[in-house]
């Protein structure tokens, strides 16, 4: 965060008190606790953006990934393992494998490694990535500046995985498809007049996107107990449904795709 700060990049920055420190040790009744306190975000939470938010947030995204790309961080490494296959691994302790909804997770689990496995990564761009970035985790103004927040998820991957995530989350949130399609070509467009996208790398948006959502399933396996609204089967049901839709959704337009290209 200190580094995206020192290259005037909009997101919220940890403030050091006196002393120079940014963590603050508090006795608290459940013991220690830590506390950092970080600058103002200006502007609101907004969960439905018009394009030319979605364009800001694109080119911001990308200004991120300008200074991230090509370094690392001592945190976690976000590949084929932790994002499908520990996740699954975390959900059967509280779910039965029979189930109609572990068996698509099993069966995306594996179709998502093995196409990461043949990633041309000449073709593709690692980096430090926030892997969080939906309009909850930002605050945008009146003037469409917006400034990102919540860095809890940060860690070492391919940079396609920010793209993707906030494609998928704002596929979820406009319900029209056809407003849809208009703000997300607007938040690449965004990305792209900074930073330029390989075919490879767009080609990968449908897996990725599945691949985090598949893994903050296991999050929440490990987070919450058996008594948390998200380890329900109902809500089981309703999480891998969103999936499905992306996943159906990108088919479809690929199918599409192809169909028109043919003379």
């Amino acid at each position: 965060m200190l580094l995206l700060k020192e290259n005037n990049i909009s997101i919220s920055f940890p403030i050091a008190d006196k002393k120079g420190e940014f963590i603050q040790d508090i006795n608290a009744p459940e013991g220690m606790r830590h506390a950092v306190l970080f600058s103002f975000a200006e502007g609101e939470k907004t969960r439905f953006m018009n394009a030319a938010t979605c364009f800001s947030i694109g080119s911001l995204i990308a200004k991120i990934h300008t200074i991230t790309a090509g370094k690392s961080i001592e945190r976690i490494d976000y590949d084929a393992e932790t994002l499908v296959q520990l996740p699954y691994e975390y959900a059967k302790s509280h779910f039965s494998e029979s189930l109609t909804e572990m068996q698509f997770v099993k069966k995306q689990s594996k179709k998502i490694s093995k196409n990461f496995e043949e990633i041309d990564f000449t073709k593709v761009t690692k980096g430090i990535v926030h892997l969080d970035i939906w309009y909850d985790n930002m605050n945008v103004t009146d003037q469409n500046e917006a400034t990102i927040f919540d860095f809890d998820f940060c860690g070492n991957g391919l940079l396609i995985f920010d793209v993707a995530y906030f494609c998928k989350q704002l596929f979820h949130i406009e319900t029209n498809k056809d407003e849809y399609e208009l703000k997300v070509q607007s938040f690449l467009s965004g990305y792209q007049s900074i930073r330029t996208l390989s075919e490879e790398e767009i080609k990968m948006i449908p897996d990725a996107g599945a691949a985090i959502w598949i893994f903050y399933l296991g999050v929440h396996s490990q987070r919450f107990d058996w008594s948390n609204i998200f380890l329900t089967e109902n809500y089981l049901k309703m999480y891998i449904g969103r999936i499905k839709s992306w996943m159906e959704y990108n088919d479809s337009k690929e199918i599409n795709q192809e169909l028109e290209s043919i003379p």
